[in-house]
């Protein structure tokens, strides 16, 4: 599926096409972005790119990062992270999203001593050309529609691949661990997670946190890499995207997601993952 962004098809607008499998969280998405910028946002998958032309930034782990031509980016579950382009010719990348349960379904079956434990990735951005070139076989069979047998060994390759090279166990992150800041931050969370579709306001927040409401906005930004409203629209994505899946038209799914209107659906959207909720809807392997 392919999708222009903008109304027009002039190179400022950039182009994106997207594929999705039917039956288990694996996607893939190419894009070439001039002044696309993404929001500060976050994946439940595993997410693995390659910037194939140019060069993109990001803010991630409360620090700026880079990735030119050949450099590859890996991104763990729920890691917040935005993007624009750092290079006057913008960026053209290729991008793969594994769920957690695919990835640990595939490293239990390779090991016998494998115990559960999902790996974590150390540096958002890789240098290696193995992995370029194993990522870059892995997109392009799901992209050139290949044989299941093709696409699944390529996963298994890609994942074992990754997991070996790319990560350790314990990534080197900033966080408030064990401060009376963390607990207020967790809290405000877990309420989030269980009412994300209820019209809560920042006083609920600070109560169930039992901080200041500007204390609970510090907090939760320096823990979580955003805002408590960016959290909760985070989630409505998240859920809006479970509702395309089963089916549900956009604009139903906007407003059962909490949205007020399909255009403020769309535009959030299309700001966390570079395409709209009608490409999502009708890409599938």
């Amino acid at each position: 599926m392919e999708a222009r962004n903008g109304a027009g098809s002039g190179p400022a607008n950039g182009w994106t096409r997207y594929w999705r499998d039917g039956s288990r969280p694996l996607e893939a998405m190419q894009a070439h972005f001039f002044e696309h910028v993404y929001t500060p946002h976050s994946h439940d998958t595993y997410s693995f790119g390659i910037t194939d032309v140019g060069a993109q930034s990001f803010h991630c782990r409360g620090a700026n990062h880079t990735s030119g031509a050949g450099m590859v980016m890996a991104f763990n579950p729920d890691e917040v992270h935005d993007g624009r382009a750092a290079a006057q010719l913008g960026y053209q990348y290729r991008i793969v999203h594994i769920g957690p349960r695919v990835v640990c379904e595939i490293l239990a079956d390779a090991s016998d001593r494998h115990t559960g434990a999902m790996p974590l990735f150390t540096q958002p951005v890789l240098t290696d050309p193995l992995l370029t070139d194993t990522l870059s076989r892995l997109h392009g069979a799901l992209a050139g529609r290949a044989g299941l047998l093709v696409r699944e060994e390529l996963l298994i390759a890609t994942v074992l691949a990754m997991a070996k090279r790319g990560t350790t166990r314990t990534p080197r992150v900033r966080t408030l661990a064990g401060t009376p800041r963390l607990r207020a931050a967790r809290r405000a969370r877990a309420l989030l997670d269980k009412a994300f579709l209820e019209p809560l306001a920042v006083n609920d927040l600070a109560a169930v946190a039992g901080c200041s409401r500007f204390a609970l906005y510090r907090a939760f930004r320096e823990e979580y890499g955003m805002p408590p409203s960016a959290y909760q629209r985070l989630l409505r994505l998240r859920h809006a995207r479970d509702l395309l899946t089963s089916g549900l038209a956009p604009a139903d799914a906007a407003t059962s997601a909490g949205f007020s209107d399909q255009a403020h659906f769309n535009r959030w959207f299309k700001r966390a993952y570079g395409i709209t909720p009608g490409v999502f809807s009708c890409a599938v392997l």
